[in-house]
């Protein structure tokens, strides 16, 4: 069976090495590089990531045989992750909701606030938006300190203006009890991404270069045109298949497909998505992996401390914020922070982060019950429209592959 995938990111990537062994596969790729949202690039000989700080762990079993039986356990290394969330005159732990302790040390007055309010809050499970959400898991104390600023900034909205939906498995969320316990001792986030596994390359792209290896991939090519003749698949008149797997965004993939009904594509213009800009640093040492900023006098809503992915460990943060901003806006917000010592490298990303909003749902699944209808499957984090990370995409992946095999 012929098989062409559109993307060589991480979810094409995937799909084509599952199935390039029985199935005659062809990716195509519009860069002349693979690796998508998650590609790297070495500045100075340091690994920088172009979008987020990719790092791999997973909930799913299979997903990790999978993974380490491209690339052997052996070959990785496990590194623990240690945020910390700046509160402007002093830090606290990631995740907040554990670190009351530290909020006591420094404003008791707030301490106590967040504790009767989260301890007092009534949940009914009933959440008309992301704001509600966060208020009845949390309290009011919490969600005016960190979650509501820091959400706006990394959402370049106000919480009270999106889907609450997208955020399940992507927070730990402690019980009463749990919390209570986090008063009387130590607690820590123990989500599957507490711990991350890098590779010892120093770089994410080792993955991305074994899942690759033996693909027909070609690059430099960008799909504009996809028409079914015959019952074959047809891509820019050139390339033709019996099965079409797309990983392209799904505000962009309609565009592309012939006989298009028009409401389809009302739909697409209905998505919404954020870029990201982000500055390489050399730094001042930390321990610390990730540090976010929910303050409003920086325009950075995290640092990535992606030297202390690596083994051993070096001085190098990403500065990371919503939009597209300047690299001379950028290194000027990062002059007034002594901990960012020079900066190296400048990127800004399209497609990096869905936009969970009243119009995502609806226009999602009338898209995709379209898609379906004439046999196109569309996977990956936009091309599902969801916040997925690494592992979840590589999970799509292997339910579709077995599916596939049924055909």
């Amino acid at each position: 069976m012929k098989i062409l995938v559109l993307g060589a990111g991480v979810t094409g990537l995937t799909m084509g090495h599952l199935l390039h062994r029985t199935h005659d596969v062809t990716i195509l790729e519009k860069e002349s590089f693979i690796g998508g949202l998650a590609r790297t690039k070495q500045v100075n000989g340091i690994t920088y990531h172009l979008t987020g700080g990719h790092c791999f762990n997973s909930k799913y079993e299979d997903v990790m045989s999978f993974v380490f039986g491209l690339l052997p356990k052996e070959k990785w290394h496990l590194v623990k992750r240690t945020s910390a969330i700046n509160l402007g005159k002093y830090e606290v732990s990631y995740p907040i909701e554990y670190s009351v302790r530290q909020i006591y040390q420094n404003d008791a007055d707030l301490a106590f606030a967040v504790t009767k309010e989260f301890l007092s809050v009534s949940d009914d499970g009933n959440y008309s938006d992301l704001e509600q959400w966060f208020r009845k898991k949390f309290g009011n104390a919490l969600c005016d300190l960190y979650f509501i600023p820091y959400n706006t900034k990394i959402w370049g909205r106000k919480p009270c203006e999106m889907d609450y939906k997208w955020v399940q498995d992507k927070l730990p969320i402690p019980d009463k009890v749990s919390f209570f316990q986090s008063l009387m001792d130590y607690r820590s986030d123990t989500m599957p991404h507490s711990r991350f596994y890098y590779p010892n390359t120093n770089d994410q792209s080792s993955l991305f270069e074994a899942l690759a290896d033996g693909l027909n991939i070609v690059c430099n090519e960008k799909v504009s045109s996809i028409k079914k003749e015959n019952n074959q698949w047809v891509v820019n008149n050139t390339y033709m298949a019996d099965v079409l797997i797309s990983t392209l965004p799904l505000n962009e993939l309609p565009n592309y497909i012939k006989d298009v009904p028009e409401t389809v594509l009302h739909s697409t213009r209905k998505l919404k998505y954020n870029k990201v800009s982000n500055v390489l640093w050399e730094s001042i040492p930390t321990e610390k992996t990730w540090t976010y900023q929910p303050l409003p006098d920086s325009i950075f809503h995290r640092y990535i401390h992606i030297g202390n992915f690596f083994l051993p460990q070096k001085n190098y943060t990403i500065t990371e914020c919503i939009g597209e901003k300047s690299f001379e806006e950028m290194v000027a917000c990062g002059r007034k922070d002594p901990f960012l010592v020079r900066p190296l490298d400048y990127h800004i990303s399209d497609h990096a982060y869905v936009v969970f909003d009243e119009n995502r749902e609806s226009s999602v699944s009338h898209i995709q019950k379209y898609l379906e209808s004439i046999g196109l499957y569309s996977i990956g984090r936009f091309g599902q429209w969801e916040y997925f990370n690494m592992d979840v995409c590589m999970k799509q992946c292997l339910n579709l592959y077995e599916n596939l095999k049924r055909i």
